[in-house]
């Protein structure tokens, strides 16, 4: 089964899954190329997400769309969606039973899609795959997960408030292309490591495993 059908199945499930939580919003599963390389995961959907079902698409993510056609893409080439997959009451942060319970759909999704690097933007998305960073001091800085890149980003929302955010998000967007051109070399690089010092590259008990 193709990738697409695959999403469209997994869409399904989670339409047809009356466990989840906060039901009374609109599904907001997500939206991109399949074969995307970078995936970029924000926390949750927000009023204009739940009432488009899809992912950023109010200012934060207006302004997420110019950062990715400044590096030379289109929206359409890279994969976005949420860990959360339906809108909080009130655009609240969503709680960690929510996060828990759609955690193995979006685990699902980035296994089917595969990408080369996992965008986090803001440090809910941040913190599901690195429990122990630290936003303000680990964007822009580039981790191993399951041999795929984390590469964690101010959350566009946050952007819009703070001209400094907005300095720094565009930097570290800058350098997302290199990071894809460079993926295949250094998760190369990692595997010959991995053979001569297998302990070295053990998830460390923070879970966080820096790679420059």
């Amino acid at each position: 089964m193709d990738k697409v059908k695959l999403l469209e199945q997994l869409k399904s499930e989670i339409l047809e899954d009356l466990s989840l939580p906060l039901r009374e919003s609109n599904l907001v599963f997500g939206e991109g190329s399949p074969d995307a390389e970078v995936m970029f995961i924000g926390e949750a959907p927000g009023f204009y997400e739940d009432r488009e079902g899809r992912p950023f698409v109010g200012q934060a993510g207006k302004l997420l769309d110019k950062l990715i056609e400044e590096v030379g893409w289109r929206r359409e080439q890279v994969y976005i969606t949420n860990i959360v997959k339906r809108r909080p009451p009130a655009n609240r942060d969503p709680l960690p039973e929510e996060i828990k319970t759609y955690e193995p759909y979006l685990k699902t999704q980035i296994e089917i899609l595969n990408p080369k690097i996992i965008a986090p933007l803001g440090r809910f998305g941040m913190n599901y795959f690195l429990p122990y960073a630290k936003i303000s001091k680990d964007q822009g800085q580039v981790f191993w997960w399951q041999d795929r890149l984390i590469y964690p980003l101010y959350h566009p929302a946050a952007a819009l408030r703070s001209t400094a955010v907005l300095t720094e998000l565009k930097k570290s967007f800058q350098k997302l292309p290199q990071l894809v051109k460079d993926f295949d070399s250094l998760l190369a690089e990692r595997k010959i490591t991995a053979k001569k010092s297998p302990l070295d590259l053990e998830v460390p008990k923070n879970n966080q495993n820096k790679l420059f």
